[in-house]
């Protein structure tokens, strides 16, 4: 009997409620997608990501309480683990960028067809990025940036870059060891380096820390 995987878990944060209505009956009516809740605005949404823990959430860049880009901030300090797919109406070049600095794992227009956005969503839970073509110009901004290292992913990296393993960096900082974990393949995605003695060198260069 082969097994059925289980469905996508996803969280809706969106400060319209018709938006959010419209995005859960398209979502749903796939049965390996599955919205587990809906947020209207960007404390609750982080409130229910914590609680929930979902596979993606799907969140508004523009919303009243607080912007999107600074949920995904939170979002990645707190559960890295879940993944971000950033909607919004507007292409503009410093949105797209904070938000993929912010860490963003994609970033569609809601604009964009539902076909669309189901393969969005389906690559970004495969651990991919996923971005709509009327962005890619931001997109190479950010990849010539020299450091797009959230606070948290440096901090972990000047840990590790000195000789700390996941379970005392994660005793470090009062984290989980799975969060430390993420946080390593996060800037393994980013920066191409794994190694101790790889994130070290990339440390001493940015003026980070010193051989020691």
């Amino acid at each position: 009997m082969t097994d059925v995987p289980a469905p996508v878990r996803i969280l809706i944060v969106d400060d319209h409620a018709l938006v959010r209505e419209g995005l859960r009956a398209r979502l749903e009516a796939l049965p390996r997608l599955r919205v587990v809740g809906e947020a209207e605005s960007g404390e609750r949404g982080l409130e229910l990501a914590q609680a929930l823990r979902p596979d993606l959430m799907l969140v508004d860049v523009g919303m009243r309480d607080m912007t999107g880009i600074r949920l995904a901030t939170l979002l990645a300090d707190r559960v890295p683990e879940v993944a971000v797919l950033m909607l919004s109406m507007y292409d503009h070049e410093e949105y797209v960028v904070s938000a993929v600095r912010a860490g963003a794992r994609g970033y569609v227009l809601k604009d964009a067809s539902v076909h669309e956005l189901i393969t969005a969503i389906d690559a970004v839970v495969a651990g991919g990025v996923y971005y709509s073509s009327g962005v890619a110009k931001a997109l190479l901004q950010v990849r010539s940036a020299p450091d797009d290292l959230t606070p948290r992913e440096r901090e972990i990296l000047l840990l590790l870059a000195h000789g700390q393993s996941n379970k005392t960096v994660a005793r470090a900082l009062d984290i989980s060891t799975r969060t430390v974990e993420t946080h390593r393949l996060r800037l393994r995605r980013k920066l191409g380096i794994d190694s101790p003695s790889g994130l070290l060198k990339y440390a001493v260069e940015r003026g980070w820390t010193t051989l020691r």
